[in-house]
């Protein structure tokens, strides 16, 4: 597959429907995920909702190492290399990134870390790991449609957050604190 398919397909096919859903599905990947998750966790279990800000930590210092060490350009600075980003179809009022920090995406490692975590903890398993998938989907989708990321970018991401959601909840259930164990009564 050649560099960048992903980035024309979206760029030849946008829709105001998916220009809103792509622009508000990115933040999901953004610390107000973050706080909404934490927030949700209050009333499952007091040991995952304390979890959720060393996710976070976890994600942004992997990112931030990970981007420094592989350093590939992003998509818009990719094709104006080669003479042609202005053909890319761009999202109107989204500041496209430029600069060589596009290897893996934070925010795809963000929302699969989120939501991988999340599914892990939630008491029904069935329907909210399809749902919190398809939320973890949208976010790294996000980042092709809104030519911030290649799908290399993307799927590395993904991968590296459900391995840091993994560890978390794992390391979240060494401690044998009743209180832990606890939630918010609904």
């Amino acid at each position: 597959m050649e560099t960048g398919a992903f980035v024309w397909f979206f760029s030849r096919h946008r829709s105001t429907f998916l220009d809103y859903l792509f622009i508000y599905g990115t933040k999901l990947g953004e610390p107000v995920g973050f706080i909404g998750a934490l927030l949700l966790l209050l009333f499952v279990k007091f040991r995952y909702a304390i979890a959720v800000p060393f996710l976070g930590f976890s994600v942004t210092v992997t990112a931030y190492f990970s981007k420094s060490f592989f350093a590939h350009a992003r998509p818009f600075a990719y094709f104006e290399q080669m003479g042609i980003a202005t053909q890319l179809n761009l999202v109107e009022g989204v500041k496209v990134h430029t600069g060589s920090t596009s290897f893996p995406s934070g925010h795809t490692m963000a929302g699969f870390a989120l939501f991988a975590f999340l599914a892990f903890c939630w008491p029904n398993k069935k329907l909210s790991g399809t749902l919190f998938f398809l939320l973890a989907l949208i976010v790294g989708l996000s980042r092709i449609y809104l030519v911030q990321h290649f799908f290399k970018d993307v799927y590395l991401g993904a991968i590296l957050g459900v391995l840091i959601a993994m560890g978390w909840y794992y390391l979240q259930q060494l401690p044998r604190a009743a209180w832990l164990d606890g939630r918010i009564k609904r």
